[in-house]
């Protein structure tokens, strides 16, 4: 026992706490893993290798020794006790050596399983400033396969749970520059309030805290395992003096987007200013990690035909309001592709097919390209729409992707699958050329904070962006438009397009949404959300509100 260490008892449960420069306690609640007894009494004959699960005795005893050698400080011991002794022990040793935790309250919770929770209460001391630090996590405990042995499942994760591999957790001076961000009328934005602006916040300090006149502080955070990643803030210990980062963002439609994703368990949401590309919003639920807003990179369905009817109009094979064939299903070099219950549509147009989101006639007129038709979507996407153009938008953001394509690829392509690949940002920026009648490429902080390049494209041929628009409206607003219910309460001149992406391994269709009111576009993709207008539709519908 180390000095100054003494034995109490703290509401109720067994607790030792060690006193010193050091750690704190490991306490035992009655009952963990609901094996109760003594767990050595069990052991087996140590020539045996023991197979099969684990049982409720050895959890309680694995994990019993792992947490308290993990408080004593004891990182040999606590490592020895898991299946990955040399990546355990530098990362608990870690714990009080580099993220300076000089108390920790260990207290686990009953089993599920194999796997035990726990929280943990620590005191991080650096350089004479000192905070508390509470988090909780879990282990598992299995079984090795060769020493037959019940250990820790090693993961990061066992020391703080947003650790992944390769990461660390340390204290010290920030690696960036603080700053205080602000919207577009000057309000200040935080992760507290607007969750999904942490990772954005923390990438903006990183770029711009020096240049904006920041100064460092002292905190506790998780080092990125990539080069190029963004450290996480856990815990700030002092604050250094902030430089004001202007953005584009407002948070009244911030506060909008936070309010629409937090409808379903995964959805995202992007929303820009056609008029001159600046980034009003960008959500996501769940609101920390991978922020598909801005980073994914899946088939959007249907609300690709708003570049398919471009490439068809400028093309020469079709007008918003010329005739246009919607049968329930179309050939594509032996490939089979129809409409959702293999609907058909009588004295279709262009417009009406449109609005009610008809697959085969995006994919029947194209066929007259000829050698073009593989390559045609890809030009209109690039040149008149910006996609895959590299936007320096202030942020790391995914830019969107459509490549050639050969065979039945290229025909799935047309409606937003094959190997088409965007993100809500993409498609909130589709809709604004759409609607602007020439590319602005997106930004979330003033060019000459950096002097970046912007991306640029050819302007929408005269007419062109007249008939998307019409488009859009007509499916935002009639009877037979996909998008209508969800927009019946936008105001303003509104339009919008619905879209449902297959994705392999999932039963329920990703659902898309884009659309704009007056001077702002936006998109969202729900997750298994099925129909567009069902589930992502709501989410757009939130941000439109909240615009001009």
């Amino acid at each position: 026992m180390r000095s100054g260490a003494k034995v109490g008892i703290v509401g109720g449960v067994f607790a030792l706490v060690l006193g010193g420069v050091g750690y704190g306690a490991y306490n035992i609640l009655d009952g963990l893993g609901g094996g109760g007894g003594d767990a050595t009494s069990t052991a087996a004959d140590a020539s045996e290798v023991r197979t099969g699960p684990v049982t409720g005795e050895e959890i309680a005893e694995t994990s019993k020794k792992f947490l308290a050698a993990w408080a004593k400080g004891d990182a040999a011991t606590a490592a020895a006790l898991t299946n990955n002794k040399g990546d355990a022990e530098p990362a608990l040793a870690g714990f009080s050596e580099t993220a300076h935790v000089t108390e920790a309250v260990i207290t686990p919770g009953r089993a599920t399983g194999s796997t035990v929770p726990y929280t943990v209460k620590a005191t991080v001391s650096y350089e004479g400033a000192s905070k508390p630090l509470s988090y909780a996590s879990q282990l598992t405990v299995v079984r090795g396969l060769t020493t037959g042995r019940a250990l820790v499942d090693w993961e990061p994760s066992v020391i703080h749970p947003e650790l992944d591999k390769g990461e660390s957790l340390e204290t010290g001076e920030s690696s960036t520059a603080s700053i205080e961000a602000v919207d577009r009328n000057g309000q200040v934005l935080t992760a507290e309030k607007y969750p999904s602006l942490g990772g954005v916040l923390d990438e903006l300090r990183k770029k711009y805290g020096e240049k904006a006149g920041g100064t460092t502080g002292i905190e506790t955070r998780i080092n990125s395992a990539n080069a190029d990643g963004v450290d996480q803030t856990l815990l700030t210990l002092v604050k250094g003096k902030p430089g004001r980062v202007q953005t584009t963002l407002d948070a009244k439609i911030q506060a909008a987007a936070e309010r629409g994703v937090k409808k379903y368990a995964k959805a995202s949401v992007a929303a820009v200013e056609p008029s001159t590309g600046a980034i009003r919003a960008l959500a996501n639920n769940p609101s920390t990690g991978f922020e598909p807003a801005r980073s994914g990179a899946v088939a959007p369905g249907s609300t690709m035909k708003i570049i398919t009817a471009a490439m068809i109009i400028q093309n020469g094979l079709g007008n918003a309001n010329s005739p246009a064939e919607c049968p329930p299903d179309v050939q594509w070099e032996g490939v089979t592709f129809h409409n959702l219950d293999k609907f058909s549509i009588q004295n279709a147009t262009l417009k009406r097919a449109f609005a009610r989101s008809c697959n085969t006639t995006f994919i029947k007129p194209v066929a007259p390209l000829k050698d073009k038709r593989d390559t045609a979507l890809k030009t209109e996407a690039e040149r008149y729409f910006g996609i895959g153009l590299n936007w320096q938008t202030g942020i790391v953001t995914v830019d969107g992707k459509v490549p050639e394509s050969s065979g039945a690829e290229t025909a799935a392509s047309y409606i937003g699958q094959g190997k088409v690949q965007m993100n809500p940002l993409n498609m909130a920026s589709v809709t604004a050329t759409a609607v602007n009648g020439r590319f602005l490429q997106p930004f979330i902080v003033p060019r000459s904070l950096d002097n970046r390049t912007f991306a640029t494209a050819t302007p929408l041929p005269p007419g062109v962006s007249a008939q998307l628009k019409e488009m859009l409206r007509y499916t935002a607003t009639s009877p037979e438009g996909t998008a209508t219910q969800a927009m019946a309460n936008v105001g303003g001149d509104k339009g919008a397009k619905t879209g449902s992406a297959e994705v392999d391994g999932n039963a329920t269709s990703d659902s898309w949404f884009t659309g704009f009111s007056n001077d702002l576009a936006a998109a969202a993709l729900v997750q298994s959300g099925g129909h567009g207008g069902d589930a992502a539709g709501p989410v757009v519908a939130e941000v439109l509100r909240a615009g001009p």
